[in-house]
């Protein structure tokens, strides 16, 4: 589940290579490793902070590694977002290799701590991880935490606060104009989460079942939701064995679910496998990790997502 180990030499560039970064005018420098932080970012700031997501749009994230210019970029920034957990040991060991010079001045938020984290949880039917000599180490370490925090849209309020903050420490000018964009969007995230709490309230079933990694704790959790997955949300795998193909198959005949979800950026092979042995419906259902290219320049946001999210939904639990 980790990234390649990158060199020493990768993270310790030269320091004419960092003060060669270009300087970006008009206002903070803000990169984010994935969409939510970045997304919320560009609600808050509107064109007042310079946004750089390292991610690029239709890339999944497990598949993610840095070039040497994201790491300039974040040496250069102002405000660094990332997740934390184990997508981003990278992060971690570029940040530990930084010196206190470097991150004088430089906000950095990670998500986890933002956020009160659960650990990855392994259900009924889903298949585990084979543990390896590469990951023990890291495995002792401590609990594996689901690092998909923002799925829930009261957490998003949360990671959306703390940027807003983060901000308005970096442009104190500004920083009346950051507070009045975050409260309207913290109006629209709590919109958000009323009418997922009415649509799950009244909803006639409670049970979403994932032919995919499973992303969704924090979602799942806040609505009082049961599922079934083929893959914990921060699984490496994403090729089901046959006996999960037909635990997933069984669960939605027994339940009559009417829906089978797929990730974005998935292939989506086995939702439609699913639906074929089964008639239920194949259906995106979106993590917001990443968005593709067209969700991108068309302006998609987390708002726009989760909201395409909520109707996909009322057609699964009722």
């Amino acid at each position: 589940m980790l990234k390649k180990i990158f060199t020493a030499a990768f993270f310790c560039l030269p320091a004419l290579i960092l003060l060669a970064a270009p300087a970006l005018a008009g206002g903070p420098k803000v990169v984010s490793v994935n969409f939510p932080p970045y997304d919320f970012a560009r609600e808050i700031a509107g064109d007042k902070a310079e946004l750089r997501m390292l991610l690029p749009p239709g890339t999944e994230s497990h598949a993610f590694e840095p070039t040497p210019k994201d790491i300039i970029a974040i040496h250069a920034c102002d405000i660094f977002i990332y997740t934390g957990g184990e997508t981003d040991r990278w992060v971690e060991r570029l940040l530990a290799a930084m010196t206190p010079e470097e991150k004088s001045g430089k906000r950095i938020l990670r998500m986890l701590d933002i956020v009160p984290p659960v650990e990855e949880e392994l259900v009924e039917g889903m298949e585990a991880e084979e543990a390896d000599g590469a990951n023990e180490e890291d495995e002792e370490e401590g609990p594996e935490y689901d690092e998909h925090v923002w799925t829930a849209p009261k957490n998003a309020a949360l990671i959306a606060q703390a940027v807003s903050e983060a901000l308005c420490g970096a442009d104190p000018a500004n920083a009346a104009f950051y507070r009045s964009k975050a409260a309207v969007y913290a109006r629209k995230l709590a919109d958000l989460d009323a009418d997922l709490r009415a649509l799950t309230a009244a909803a006639a079933r409670r049970v979403l079942i994932v032919a995919d990694r499973f992303p969704f704790r924090y979602l799942a959790d806040a609505y009082g939701l049961r599922y079934y997955a083929a893959f914990p949300g921060c699984a490496a795998e994403s090729e089901a064995g046959a006996a999960t193909v037909a635990f997933l198959i069984n669960k939605v005949r027994e339940g009559r679910i009417p829906v089978v979800f797929f990730l974005e950026l998935s292939n989506g092979k086995l939702a439609e496998l699913i639906s074929a042995e089964t008639g239920a419906g194949a259906r995106l259902l979106h993590a917001c990790h990443n968005l593709s290219k067209e969700d991108f320049k068309q302006g998609e946001g987390y708002i726009s997502l989760m909201r395409r999210n909520l109707e996909r939904l009322r057609e699964a639990l009722y």
